[in-house]
């Protein structure tokens, strides 16, 4: 099953008829897989150099099911990565573009976050606890997993799974646990569950698991519906530290005229122990078109998680910043879909991973990995353009004269769901031009220095500065080297730049 099923049953005020109809007209699913590979079907693919200009934006000719093992960064929806020994390994919802595909929640692994390589599936079939929740409450599982997530505790590592159905809000997230990143994997229980009722929950998908200093085990999850929760976990067994429990709402969304500004889902939670502060990451909209990524941040794993502006998010008003959203480079269609991320750190530096879906065809879906900087104040900044594994040396002050094409995250809200929010709302690349003088674009009255790593840009003689982070990167547009600036202003608006 395509992964636009999904929301489709998420919604807090979406009439039901549409939502059939989209679900059997957009996509379809494998009602069986009696035929199908196990859980870690030996995979075997003939060994060609790698070419990082073979990764494109689309790919048709790889999508059908029989070419899974090709299937490299392509077909990622929803990514959990965690590294063991020499590889990370990625786990993430099961979709495919144009196609049938199996259940059981698609397995790759990558030394170095560029070049992906398909390992396999965690469940041969959809788990049984899961399937047994859905069915003796009157529904009937989908016939796909979403939004797992990873984590390794000790010598095990624990993988939980959202399982839902076609009654709105008839899901489970369960557990299962292994010895090895690619399995076997042996499902335990189920953590948490939401029904079809009446009652104020919110959608049991979505899972991301923090595991404080002390030890203690906190799981938040959600969509939709009533916001995002956190759980108690037992750090022993994994599941829910008070069974039966759901948690209490910990971030929600603001309303317009009475009418929810979107989605709220997708969760993402990390400790930076550098800054002392818990981070949590949010998608907000609709996946297919205007996702994107908000985050907060708090003293306690509890919260309350604070914005940029010192609300909490539990508030019923819209979040910021929105550090990563739909954008538009010159000359290319841009991306689209661009949220519900893995946040993870690797020999001291933070990265985030996340479906992009192209503006010429958004139903394909890809694997971005960008890297995380961290602004003077402690928020969290991401590059303007995907991880490539570009070598860092310094970035001279000469080499930043000249045109730049810079893009502004702005953000305008369109009520609803799938219907509502047809439009990517893409923010788009304009020409801003560094000086070699000193000035900017031409006016005496803008002026940019620059102390490696951070350029400020001095607007109006300093009525306002943005310091922007530099380094080297690949424009993946173009398919070349450049340099990249990643910032936020001082109203937490985020900035980048390509040159």
């Amino acid at each position: 099953m395509n992964l636009l099923k999904r929301e489709m049953w998420d919604r807090k005020f979406a009439p039901m008829g549409a939502i059939v109809f989209l679900l059997l007209t957009l996509l379809s699913s494998c009602s069986e897989d009696k035929d199908l590979p196990g859980p870690n079907p030996p995979i075997i693919v003939e060994p060609v150099p790698f070419d990082l200009n073979t990764i494109n934006d689309t790919y048709e000719a790889l999508a059908p099911f029989a070419n899974y093992e090709r299937w490299g960064p392509y077909n990622v929806h929803d990514p959990s990565i965690i590294k063991d020994g020499d590889y990370f390994y990625s786990y993430s919802t099961d979709v495919g573009f144009g196609i049938d595909v199996r259940s059981g929640i698609q397995i790759r692994k990558s030394k170095d976050l560029v070049e992906w390589t398909f390992v396999g599936w965690v469940f041969n079939n959809l788990p049984q606890k899961g399937v047994d929740h859905i069915k003796n409450n009157g529904g009937t599982p989908f016939n796909s997993l979403w939004a797992p997530y990873v984590m390794k505790v000790g010598s095990e590592f624990r993988l939980y799974y959202s399982l839902s159905s076609a009654k709105p809000r008839l899901s489970a997230i369960g557990l299962a646990t292994a010895s090895n990143p690619i399995g076997p994997w042996t499902e335990k229980a189920l953590v948490v569950t939401s029904l079809d009722d009446a009652s104020i929950q919110t959608n049991a998908i979505d899972p991301t698991v923090i595991v404080t200093p002390t030890g203690d085990h906190w799981m938040y999850y959600g969509s939709a519906w009533d916001g995002i929760y956190i759980l108690k976990l037992n750090a022993t067994t994994g599941l829910a530290a008070v069974s039966g429990t759901k948690g209490v709402r910990i971030a929600q969304r603001g309303f317009t005229s009475g009418k929810i500004n979107g989605n709220i889902e997708g969760a993402e939670i990390i400790y930076n122990e550098t800054l002392n502060k818990y981070f949590l990451f949010i998608a907000y909209d609709w996946l297919q078109t205007k996702y994107n990524v908000r985050v907060g941040r708090a003293d306690s794993p509890e919260g309350p998680f604070l914005d940029f502006a010192g609300h909490d998010m539990n508030l019923e008003e819209d979040h910021g910043p929105m550090i990563l959203a739909p954008y538009k480079f010159a000359g290319h269609g841009g991306w689209q879909g661009t949220s519900h991320v893995s946040v993870f750190k690797n020999n001291g530096q933070y990265y985030m991973a996340h479906q992009g879906r192209p503006g010429v065809n958004s139903y394909y879906m890809v694997m971005h990995v960008r890297k995380i900087f961290w602004t003077p104040e402690g928020w969290p900044m991401v590059s303007p353009e995907r991880y490539a594994a570009t070598e860092q040396t310094t970035v001279a002050s000469t080499e930043l004269a000249g045109a730049w094409e810079r893009i502004d995250l702005g953000y305008q809200i369109v009520p609803g769901y799938a219907e509502e929010q047809i439009s990517p709302n893409f923010q788009e690349a304009v020409t801003m031009t560094l000086d070699a003088a000193g000035t900017i674009n031409g006016n005496a009255s803008h002026h940019w220095t620059f102390a490696s790593p951070w350029l400020d840009l001095n607007w109006n003689n300093g009525a306002t500065i943005e310091k922007v982070l530099v380094e080297r990167g690949r424009d993946w547009e173009n398919k070349r080297a450049c340099l990249i600036f990643t910032g936020l202003t001082t109203e937490g608006k985020a900035i980048w730049g390509k040159k």
